[in-house]
């Protein structure tokens, strides 16, 4: 299929959740880089992430990634890894909420000093949940039976991609929080051990798709493959996808991480035991 630019972009299926999260979003970051300093690497950082995830989940992408499986793996490598890690390397919260009306501000205090706003806030930053949840979403979505139906229903589908998108920013979170002791959820030791447990199940599973003798997602050849290409060859390309450049993303997670904990060691800042 042979698409213009302006093809590409135009989204395969309009979402107006999605258009206002992107639009409000955008608007509190660049209004809060009007009343806080922000340095250019961070706000590279943000529009980088920022971008990829619009591209990923609101052009014509989405259309390859439901028809072809190595598209689909690049499209979630995108949504679970890279575009989460590159916002919340930004650190985005505290430019967002000065970028808030007052009223705004005066109601997220309220919501998250409440009790149902701290344990929200609690489930989203335990050190245990949010590893697990992160992992657990690569793989059950990953079951052929679970992907059969969530490719074929349009809300499976959608949930499937939020869920991905909204447990990729939970740790990344954690895993990139510089405060060295509490009230941060892990410690900065944590940091740099959690991506090594949550990528070795990850490489695990893209080894077995990859090598796979039989077609795992026989669902891509009954929807027609949108690329002239094989069922084992996109098989085989997409476990190598989910193997090796998701490796490479929550390597490049360890090594922020270990950055963090090496300048809180010059400092002096950590926890002695």
């Amino acid at each position: 299929m042979d698409l213009t630019l302006a093809q590409w972009l135009t989204p395969w299926e309009f979402s107006p959740t999605l258009m206002i999260c992107f639009i409000v979003s955008a608007y509190l970051f660049i209004k809060g880089t009007l009343t806080r300093h922000v340095s250019f690497t961070r706000q590279l950082l943000f529009w980088s992430g920022w971008v990829m995830l619009y591209l990923s989940l609101h052009t014509h992408v989405d259309y390859f990634a439901e028809r072809v499986f190595f598209v689909h793996r690049t499209q979630h490598i995108f949504l679970h890894h890279l575009a989460p890690l590159l916002v919340m390397a930004a650190y985005p919260g505290q430019v967002m909420r000065a970028g808030m009306p007052r009223s705004w501000r005066v109601a997220l205090r309220r919501f998250l000093a409440s009790r149902v706003g701290q344990i929200i806030e609690r489930i989203c930053t335990d050190k245990y949940f949010v590893p697990f949840l992160f992992v657990f979403l690569v793989l059950v979505w990953l079951i052929p039976t679970v992907q059969f139906y969530s490719m074929l229903d349009i809300y499976l589908y959608r949930l499937m991609n939020w869920s991905v998108v909204v447990s990729g920013f939970m740790y990344w979170n954690l895993v990139l929080d510089r405060r060295p002791s509490k009230p941060a959820a892990m410690s900065p030791r944590g940091r740099i051990l959690s991506p090594i447990f949550t990528m070795i199940p990850q490489i695990i599973a893209g080894i077995y798709i990859a090598l796979a003798p039989n077609d795992l997602y026989p669902l891509f050849d009954l929807c027609g493959r949108a690329l002239p290409i094989s069922a084992s060859k996109d098989q085989t390309f997409g476990g190598i996808i989910m193997w090796v450049p998701a490796a490479i993303v929550e390597s490049f997670g360890i090594l922020v991480a270990l950055s963090n904990w090496m300048r809180l060691a010059a400092k002096g800042r950590l926890a002695k035991r």
